[in-house]
């Protein structure tokens, strides 16, 4: 998709701080980051929300579990622990429509969701 941040990332045609990228999925340091280690995974096939996603992404979904581990052992949060999380559609606050993982470390984060419910 053309007008996509993500997919645009992905081709190298934005800046981003990349962390990771093969042929399936890219990881890179959010902009606006809610913990001191925060980094988006994304498959590089664009789809808009991980409800979009079947047994055709089975191999990208496997492989963005295996950088999230990769990249929280590169980051050195892997022992201390991370959270990764997923917002799929509006009522999630998903913001850009490209289906991502964070990953959120480096501090302790609390219980699972208090930073997310008022």
């Amino acid at each position: 998709m053309d007008d996509c941040l993500f997919c645009r990332i992905i081709k190298g045609e934005l800046p981003a701080k990349i962390a990771y990228q093969d042929d399936l999925v890219t990881a890179f340091h959010d902009i606006d980051p809610q913990a001191p280690v925060h980094i988006l995974v994304v498959p590089n096939r664009h789809s808009e929300s991980l409800a979009e996603m079947g047994d055709a992404d089975s191999e990208s979904l496997g492989r963005v579990v295996a950088v999230l581990n990769k990249v929280a052992e590169q980051e050195g949060v892997a022992a201390s622990g991370y959270r990764t999380l997923v917002n799929t559609g509006p009522d999630a606050n998903q913001i850009v429509m490209h289906t991502h993982f964070h990953l959120l470390a480096g501090k302790p984060l609390g219980p699972m969701l208090s930073a997310f419910i008022n």
